[in-house]
C-alpha cells in the first residue's frame, strides 16, 4: 500500500479533494467561532500577541491580606463598587468576572450580591474579607485609563501569561498568515468536496482569538497534504496537520493543546475527517509557568516540527491489521468491546455503505465506531465512542 507525504498537488480547483465521511468531527473551534465577537477576533498572530502582551504590560499582581481591603460604594450610585487596596487610595473597579472570583474566594454567592444595591452588596462582601480563613489573595490589576481589577485568585495560583502562550505559536508559525507552513486554515466547499487551502483572513474567517478572559488560536499546515492510503474510488486519502491551543491568565480555564491529523476545515470551522487527536492541560497551580516552558511550549514545538510518518504508518498498520473474516466475527469484535447488538449493526452497515464492503481491518472499524460517534446527539456519548475507536488504534500503533 502506498504511504507518503505527498507534494502540493492540487485539484484543478486550487483545493485538495478530501473525504469528510471518515474520522471525527471536532466543534470545539467552531464553538469559538460563534462566540466570538468582532473585537475578539485577530487577522494575525502578530496583531493578537501585540494586544495581549500590551494589556501584561499594564498590569501588575500582588498577593494582600484580604482583610485589608476597604470595599467602597456610593449611595448616589447604587451600581458602583469599588476596591481600595493596601497602601493605596486609588479605587480599583472589578470586572464581572473578578467580582465573581472575589465573592467565590469568601464565601459569598456572586449572583445574589449582583442583584443588590452596591452598599448592601459592599457590607455583605467587607465581611466576607474580614472573617475570610485563607488570609490572603492574589490579585492581577490593569491600567486601562482606570485601575481595573480583571482577577483574584488564591496565593498560589500559577499564573501563565497568555502573551507566553502567543509568543510560543509564534516561535513556529511567524504571523500565522502563511509566512511558514502554520496558517489559518482554508476553508471546505461542500458542493464539490474540495478544500482550498487559500482563503482570505478576515474577521469572518480567521482562528485567532482573544477576550479580557482568554486567548484561543487554531492553526494548519494545510499546503503540505499527507497521503495515507487510497479511498474506494482509489484516490488519496489526504489529511493536513492541525493544533489549537488556549489559555486564560485571569483564571478562567486551563491552559491547553491539542494536536491531530484532519481531512478539512468547513466555513463554521468544524474541523473533518479528525484522527490522531491528542490533548494535554496544565492547571495554573503553583508551578504552572514551569510546567508550561519544560512540557507545553517544548511538546508544542515537538509536533510542528516532527516528521507525520509514524501517524502514516500508524495508519497502515491498522489497515493491515486484519481482524475480521466473517459476519459472525465481525459481530464478536465488537460486541467483546462493549458495543451494543445495534450499535454493532449500525458500525457494519456504514462501513459496508462507505467503503463497498465490510469492515474487516482495525482502520475499517475506527472508521465506522467514529462514523456512528457523530450521530450522538449527547457529548458524553460521542466521546465515549470516540474513546472506543481511538483505543483500537493505539494497539496497533
Amino acid at each position: 500500500m502506498n504511504m507518503q507525504v505527498l507534494d502540493a498537488r492540487r485539484d484543478v480547483s486550487g483545493g485538495y479533494k478530501v473525504d469528510i465521511s471518515r474520522g471525527q468531527r471536532i466543534g470545539r473551534v467552531s464553538s469559538e467561532w460563534f462566540s466570538r465577537p468582532d473585537d475578539e477576533r485577530f487577522l494575525s498572530l502578530g496583531d493578537l500577541a501585540r494586544s495581549v502582551r500590551g494589556r501584561s504590560e499594564r498590569s501588575r499582581t500582588r498577593v494582600v491580606e484580604s482583610a485589608l481591603i476597604h470595599v467602597e460604594a456610593n449611595r448616589s450610585d447604587p451600581e458602583r463598587l469599588a476596591l481600595i487596596m493596601p497602601g493605596t487610595d486609588a479605587p480599583v473597579t472589578p470586572t464581572h468576572w473578578s467580582f465573581g472570583q472575589l465573592a467565590s474566594q469568601v464565601g459569598a454567592p456572586a449572583a445574589y450580591l449582583r442583584q443588590l444595591p452596591a452598599p448592601l452588596a459592599a457590607i455583605n462582601l467587607q465581611y466576607g474579607l474580614t472573617s475570610h480563613r485563607a488570609e490572603q489573595i492574589k490579585t492581577l490589576e490593569t491600567d486601562n485609563g482606570r485601575l481595573e481589577l480583571r482577577a483574584v485568585t488564591g496565593p498560589d495560583y500559577g499564573r501563565i501569561y497568555d502573551h507566553e502562550l502567543v509568543e510560543a505559536v509564534q516561535k513556529i508559525a511567524g504571523n500565522g498568515t502563511g509566512d511558514t507552513r502554520w496558517k489559518v486554515p482554508g476553508m471546505l466547499d461542500w458542493s464539490t468536496g474540495v478544500y482550498n487551502p487559500r482563503v482570505d483572513i478576515t474577521r469572518d474567517t480567521t482562528t485567532l482569538y482573544a477576550s479580557d478572559r482568554d486567548v484561543f488560536l487554531f492553526l494548519v499546515d494545510d499546503l503540505n497534504p499527507i497521503e495515507a492510503g487510497r479511498l474506494p474510488d482509489g484516490s488519496p486519502d489526504l489529511y493536513f496537520r492541525g493544533f489549537y491551543c488556549w489559555n486564560s491568565e485571569v483564571g478562567a480555564k486551563t491552559l491547553g493543546m491539542a494536536s491531530f491529523y484532519l481531512r478539512a476545515v468547513c466555513q463554521n470551522r468544524n474541523l473533518w475527517g479528525v484522527e490522531d487527536f491528542e490533548e494535554i492541560s496544565i492547571r495554573h497551580s503553583k508551578y504552572a509557568a514551569n510546567r508550561f516552558a519544560h512540557e507545553a511550549a517544548p511538546a508544542l514545538e515537538g509536533f510542528a516540527n516532527s516528521s507525520p510518518l509514524p501517524f502514516v504508518n500508524g495508519i497502515k498498520a491498522a489497515r493491515e491489521r486484519i481482524v475480521a473474516r466473517t459476519d459472525e466475527d465481525r459481530s464478536d469484535f465488537l460486541r467483546a468491546r462493549g458495543f451494543s447488538k445495534a450499535e454493532t449493526g449500525k458500525i457494519i452497515e456504514t462501513v459496508l455503505s462507505e467503503e463497498g464492503r465490510p469492515p474487516e481491518s482495525i482502520f475499517d472499524f475506527v472508521q465506522g465506531i467514529t462514523a456512528l460517534a457523530r450521530d450522538k446527539a449527547h457529548q458524553d456519548a460521542r466521546l465515549e465512542m470516540e474513546g472506543k475507536a481511538k483505543k483500537l488504534l493505539d494497539r496497533v500503533h
